[in-house]
């Protein structure tokens, strides 16, 4: 499988570049798999941290070009280090002994036939735990149509409903299109989100959606789209942790966190759509802290 990193079309941008050969795309990724991090990680949904920690494995590189990415220096300026499919399994299996609730793939699209072979020698192994694709939303069906088997959770990001703002702020044309497809073949795939007696999720889809300041109107049709063409089953995450960094601090529209009124107005939207399912991420101090004062399960 790895030989078609000869002539790369992982992801929607299908560059083609032979990646054996050094050449670079999209994604700035060569023949190498490369991580910047693997960690017990707290600051995720409830269902995905509870008290263990997810196993997280931070992949360098990143598809899309997001000025406002909290993790550009991994996802856009390189940072990590090489490593072995063999190694990247002794990982897996690590954070198995660790206790981690899952192991949780965080931007690993560049890397999928390297994943896809590194758990194919941790589950000989002895690795059990859930896998969670943690991705953009940028993905080709054709790409998550090979992790069937693999991944038991997908946490996709819906980022924009307006392809002008995915021009605008992650270098992408058809963002939407594209992601929404790929999130409903994820949905298809993994079908209704289950959990264990601890409710922490074991299988399903939750999608991301991060909040941007003047731009509310972009989550509302995010959130309206969920509504009216996912399951009801869906889980939603509405997160409010955006801050400015890297480009972004160069956008009047984007450079500040979101106001109380914005959040208040998010909120007001959400409750008027009757979701059953998920997460709002409480405005504060805490960035990265997911409060579920949003569960709409209970």
């Amino acid at each position: 499988m790895i030989e078609k990193l000869k002539e790369c079309k992982l992801c929607p941008f299908e560059c083609g570049v032979n990646r054996f050969e050094g050449k670079k795309g999209r994604c700035n990724c060569d023949d190498k798999l490369k991580i910047a991090l693997s960690s017990l990680h707290y600051f995720e949904e409830p269902c995905i941290s509870g008290k263990n920690g997810s196993g997280t494995i931070f992949f360098t590189n990143c598809n899309l070009r997001c000025k406002y990415c909290q993790n550009y220096e991994i996802s856009q300026m390189q940072k990590g280090k090489e490593i072995s499919v063999n190694h990247l399994a002794e990982i897996f299996l690590k954070q198995q002994e660790r206790k981690a609730n899952n192991i949780n793939l965080v931007t690993p699209t560049s890397y999928v036939y390297q994943i896809i072979e590194a758990l194919d020698i941790a589950k000989k192994n002895g690795l059990t735990i859930p896998i969670i694709y943690n991705t953009n939303g940028y993905e080709k069906i054709e790409t998550i149509k090979l992790l069937k088997g693999y991944i038991d959770v997908y946490l996709p990001d819906l980022k924009y409903y307006s392809n002008e703002l995915a021009e605008k702020y992650s270098g992408v044309k058809n963002y939407f299109e594209v992601a929404t497809n790929a999130i409903k073949e994820m949905y298809k795939q993994v079908g209704t989100p289950i959990f264990d007696e601890n409710g922490i999720i074991k299988r399903g889809v939750i999608i991301r959606h991060l909040v941007l300041p003047n731009h509310i109107l972009n989550t509302k049709h995010i959130l309206k789209w969920i509504k009216e063409e996912m399951p009801k089953e869906v889980y939603v995450s509405v997160m409010a942790q955006y801050f400015p960094t890297y480009k972004a601090k160069e956008d009047n529209l984007i450079n500040r966190k979101l106001n109380k009124k914005e959040y208040n107005e998010v909120e007001q939207y959400l409750y008027s759509l009757d979701l059953e399912n998920g997460y709002l991420q409480e405005l504060g101090e805490h960035e990265e802290e997911f409060v579920p004062n949003f569960d709409f399960s209970e």
